[in-house]
């Protein structure tokens, strides 16, 4: 059978991931164009992942009859015009978060992609990672009942340049958006109101430049649940990444992946490994997951796991936690328009 021919726009560190992942993981699947602004950087990429053709303009991977799909790992505000070109040229999306800082753009993209009939998904990773996939099989087994509680842990090892932070859109948009989206995936429900207090407490940088680095969010959903989000820009023993999902008959929780699982035990201390350090390291196995559902979803024609309003949602969540720290007061979904 013809492999899938995929397009990927953007080659900075994710488009490499999404990359590595069709050529080593996805025999379904192959990598024909890669493009970025700068040609000598792309050429380099190609070069070095065997990619056939490297393009400083990505209108020639749209232009391309034989691309199938394309992957948009660009800037985050190259989002939405890009899906909305790429649908206009009949390419499958599969888009990384978020799709815009901006909802009537969003709202467009989404009227021009299901007009076109290709299929959109949005890059929340984490929902196929090995330990919160699990979780969602148990709340979905109804091993623990009705969720009520969800606390979940998302703490960076060190905070991003000040250079990248000044584009992110914010703490709740680049950093807090995966968990936002992660606490509706395990709830099973929409956010009804967003509570949120945060400040800067790790560099006074980041506050000069608008932002925080440091906060709590609590959402109430439609369904009753409750969730408690902590974020921090800096934990200093590495990437720590937690949750619990409490319910009417019991509990499930995920602790930190580590390198190994080993424990010393003597008279001194008791001591095992400290969390993994890295975003790549601790969510490579997500990546891969994910592009192998969106390339199955197009090979099968059948539904993308995470579909456009999943990419739309945490956006609102987003826009009322910034909202809710400016104004020090509970801000309710129905409120951002």
């Amino acid at each position: 059978m013809r492999k899938l021919k995929v397009g990927i726009i953007g080659a900075g560190r994710i488009g490499k991931v999404h990359a590595e992942s069709i050529l080593y993981h996805v025999p379904e699947a192959e990598v024909k164009a890669i493009s970025d602004i700068s040609m000598n950087y792309v050429q380099d990429v190609a070069d070095s992942l065997g990619i056939p053709n490297a393009y400083d303009d990505y209108r020639k991977i749209l232009e391309d009859p034989e691309i199938d799909a394309v992957l948009i790992c660009s800037s985050t505000d190259t989002h939405s015009p890009i899906s909305i070109e790429a649908a206009n040229a009949g390419k499958h999306i599969f888009c990384e978060k978020p799709i815009d800082y901006n909802l009537e753009r969003i709202y467009k993209t989404l009227d021009v992609v299901e007009k076109s009939g290709v299929k959109y998904q949005v890059g929340f990773n984490r929902r196929f990672d090995h330990n919160y996939a699990r979780v969602n099989e148990v709340i979905k087994e109804g091993k623990i009942g009705t969720p009520q509680i969800i606390k979940i842990t998302s703490r960076d090892p060190k905070p991003a340049p000040i250079e990248y932070l000044k584009g992110s859109g914010g703490m709740f948009f680049d950093l807090a958006i995966h968990d936002f989206d992660m606490a509706r995936f395990q709830a099973g429900s929409e956010v009804e109101e967003v509570y949120a207090v945060g400040d800067c407490l790790i560099d006074p940088e980041i506050g000069k430049i608008g932002d925080i680095d440091t906060a709590v969010t609590t959402l109430k959903f439609e369904n009753g649940a409750i969730a408690v989000i902590d974020n921090s820009r800096q934990a200093v023993y590495g990437y720590d990444q937690r949750m619990e999902v409490f319910g009417s008959k019991g509990s499930v929780e995920i602790k930190n992946d580590t390198a190994t699982t080993t424990i010393i035990r003597n008279e001194d201390s008791i001591q095992s490994e400290k969390p993994l350090y890295f975003f790549l390291e601790r969510y490579m196995g997500s990546f891969v997951e994910e592009i192998k559902q969106f390339i199955k979803a197009i090979v099968d024609d059948t539904g993308v796991p995470v579909v456009g309003f999943d990419g739309l949602q945490p956006v609102k969540i987003a826009m009322a936690a910034t909202l809710s720290v400016k104004e020090k007061r509970p801000v309710k979904i129905s409120e951002i328009k």
